[in-house]
């Protein structure tokens, strides 16, 4: 599927005005007609991938800003459709929900876990806090030497920068992890 023209002009009018650049200035470091600019931004044309990219390297930017849709108010991922990753270890399966957008730091997962072999996590970076909430089932989960027993509705919060578990105690328990770096 092809990026809409829309997108692409959006995405180019916000980084030049970012880069406090002149339409004049960004065509003349991209090698380009100032009114081929201005009819981009303005969501006409088609341009190459040479166009873009030459605009692209005159704003300093990398290629993928042009192409990437703006982030809308509210996004649904139905149960079974995110990307997910599984454990080699145990029976847990994350879901990620929604990643870190620049200079943020926050990662969002929905787990689906069994008991048996608990997840053991290492620590994670300096300053790292997970929270979690159980939707369903329970679980022991917190740092290795202390961790809670949580029910479904429980929330719990941990730096995560120590050794920590997740220890599914019924079938299908499921809870939402909130990763943070700060």
């Amino acid at each position: 599927m092809s990026i809409p023209i829309e997108i692409i002009a959006n995405n180019l009018q916000k980084e030049r005005k970012s880069a406090a650049l002149s339409l004049g200035e960004v065509a003349r470091r991209a090698g380009i007609a100032k009114s081929t600019l201005s009819q981009l931004e303005s969501g006409q044309g088609n341009p190459s991938l040479e166009t873009l990219w030459a605009l692209c390297v005159a704003l300093n930017i990398p290629f993928a800003k042009l192409m990437e849709a703006q982030a809308q108010a509210t996004q649904v991922i139905r149960y079974g459709e995110g990307a997910s990753v599984v454990s080699e270890i145990s029976n847990y399966q994350a879901v990620l929900l929604a990643t870190c957008p620049p200079n943020a730091r926050r990662d969002v997962y929905i787990l689906t876990t069994q008991p048996g072999e608990p997840r053991c996590s290492k620590p994670h970076p300096i300053g790292s806090v997970e929270h979690i909430i159980i939707m369903q089932g329970s679980a022991k989960v917190g740092l290795l030497d202390s961790a809670e027993l949580l029910q479904a509705g429980d929330y719990i919060s941990y730096p995560a920068d120590q050794a920590h578990i997740f220890e599914a105690l019924e079938q299908d328990t499921r809870a939402i992890l909130i990763s943070e770096q700060r």
